[in-house]
């Protein structure tokens, strides 16, 4: 994959065959819809987050909680996007937790309460403890990780458009879709890293800076 500011390919489909909550490094770039700045805005050179930045960054960080054998490397919250590298650690079979499965029926504009209430979580009050065992999932895949990462910073943005004024959104705050690229060498990892921690000044020529 060739890093140079442009956007990686789509992918519509996953990877045919490949096993998502395989060990391993995963480059993900998820968009807001229709490419609305809505996270901040770059000056000079740096991203200057506002409050919903900051609430998606803190989410972000969150799946570490939620999931155990994950580990959130680089990352960075653009204006209307994020890219970051998640790490699905080997750590054999686990009993102490259920398996995460891929949430369905999911509503496109109003976005559903995890169904083990996650939602309800704040991880600024919750510091001991948020989750519990049962709550806690191993052997997620990316795209389950991806599904809630989304509901839980749609559910906190929605709150944000009620209670202190954000900016609204259209008909839903990502797109449906992210983009992904299994990283297979170190190499890459390094080069990919840099790509992510470099973007906020590279961000006048990148392809997302414009709205749909």
């Amino acid at each position: 994959m060739t890093l140079h500011n442009k956007e990686p390919r789509r992918k519509n489909i996953r990877l045919q065959g490949y096993d998502y909550a395989r060990a391993g490094l995963y480059f993900l770039t998820v968009v807001v819809q229709n490419r609305m700045h809505l996270f901040g805005q770059v000056v000079n050179g740096v991203m200057i987050l506002n409050d919903a930045g900051r609430m998606v960054e803190k989410w972000y960080r969150e799946i570490e909680n939620k999931y155990p054998d994950k580990r959130c490397r680089e990352m960075v919250v653009m204006p209307n996007h994020i890219h970051c590298i998640i790490e699905i650690l080997d750590t054999g079979t686990n009993t102490d937790a259920h398996v995460g499965a891929p949430q369905r029926g999911r509503s496109a504009t109003q976005p559903h309460a995890h169904p083990d209430t996650d939602s309800q979580i704040n991880p600024h009050t919750n510091t001991d403890n948020p989750y519990g065992m049962h709550n806690k999932k191993h052997g997620a895949t990316i795209g389950d990780v991806m599904d809630w990462f989304k509901t839980m910073t749609t559910n906190e943005y929605i709150r944000g458009v009620k209670n202190d004024g954000w900016k609204r959104y259209d008909e839903k705050l990502w797109q449906r879709n992210y983009y992904d690229h299994i990283i297979r060498d170190w190499q890459e990892d390094i080069r990919i890293s840099a790509y992510i921690i470099d973007n906020p000044a590279k961000w006048d020529d990148d392809k997302f800076n414009r709205v749909q």
